[in-house]
């Protein structure tokens, strides 16, 4: 029984029925057999922490660059090494997006639709290479090359619209750009990542993220790590700082009596310290002053926000005569720790 999305087991553990696990006999008989080399990596893994059961998320990436996913046998083995149940890995397994449910293609394409990408052009990469690949989302082209994925966010929003290959960076693609990266991968090229080490496959990643070097030796793995890149989008921000000789104002360490440090300091005294001469409470002149002395907009309405003579805004005032609101405190669902005739 498989303990993956689908099946009682997982279904009754992790409270998720949707993709089953590829458990069909055609796709378990063309899979890789997990050896008895396997299992001895996988007690390499679990030597590696002080708690066994700590190693199962590097256990599940060994299964899966063995096989392509995690099938039902790999649950088997990392439940039987760990002392777990199926069910237990199984909840794992499920949690998890980078943990495949059906064999993957020979290499994972996945589009960030996320926000910044998407306003730039994700959604249409990802809609041009479903159309190129025949797939939807989480779906293998026929050939086996490519399984194509909508990724939620591949945190590189300064590098949009971003698609990802086997987890390694193509950074500001776009429609064209994106559909000759996938020929040229489909047709077994593997087009050099904008940053991040040599690209290898989805198997190959697997067996990487599990622990083990993908490279011959010491110094092809240092030549892959350090491989040149450019952080031109992120260091925008550095270049223009210094070219405007703008710089952040310097960080002082607390001295005695930090804890009571004054509520205005950091801002010019003669804006926030009150005369006395103008009528106001301290509190209002300060306030004047804050307003008087922003130098943008932005400032001008935050200071003008806080003043104590600003407005309620819209829905904050509660009817004239009116109190509060007419649920007794305690008695609304869900409040957590009250109830209804509880005190």
């Amino acid at each position: 029984m498989s303990s993956l999305p689908g099946s009682p087991e997982g279904a009754a553990t992790t409270g998720l029925v949707d993709t089953p696990v590829d458990a069909s006999p055609e796709t378990l008989a063309a899979l890789p057999p997990l050896t008895a080399q396997t299992r001895l990596e996988a007690r390499e893994i679990m030597a590696r922490y002080p708690q066994p059961r700590s190693a199962l998320l590097p256990m599940l990436h060994l299964v899966q660059s063995v096989q392509g996913y995690v099938s039902p046998e790999g649950v088997t083995l990392c439940a039987e090494e760990l002392g777990l149940t199926k069910a237990e890995v199984g909840a794992v397994a499920t949690f998890y997006t980078m943990y495949k449910r059906r064999p993957t293609g020979r290499h994972l394409v996945s589009v960030c639709t996320n926000t910044l990408c998407n306003v730039l052009g994700g959604q249409r990469i990802m809609d041009a290479l479903s159309a190129d690949l025949g797939v939807h989302h989480d779906e293998t082209a026929a050939d086996g090359s490519i399984t194509l994925e909508h990724a939620e966010c591949l945190a590189a929003c300064d590098y949009a619209p971003v698609v990802t290959v086997d987890y390694e960076f193509y950074d500001q693609q776009d429609v064209e750009s994106a559909r000759d990266l996938v020929a040229a991968l489909r047709r077994g090229e593997k087009p050099h990542p904008t940053r991040g080490a040599p690209l290898s496959d989805f198997r190959g990643v697997s067996r990487q993220l599990a622990g083990f070097s993908q490279w011959a030796d010491a110094d092809a793995e240092a030549a892959a790590v350090d491989a040149p890149w450019s952080a031109g989008p992120t260091l925008i921000g550095v270049h223009l700082a210094a070219e405007r000789g703008e710089a952040a104002p310097p960080m002082t360490a607390p001295g005695p009596g930090a804890g009571t440090q004054d509520a205005d300091a950091g801002e010019a005294r003669e804006t926030v310290r009150p005369s006395g001469r103008t009528g106001q409470s301290p509190g209002e002149e300060a306030a004047d002053a804050r307003v008087a002395a922003a130098d943008t907009p932005a400032e001008k309405a935050g200071a003008a926000g806080s003043h104590p003579d600003a407005p309620e805004p819209a829905g904050r005032r509660l009817p004239d005569g009116v109190t509060g609101t007419d649920t007794p405190a305690g008695s609304e669902p869900g409040t957590s720790g009250q109830g209804p005739g509880k005190a």
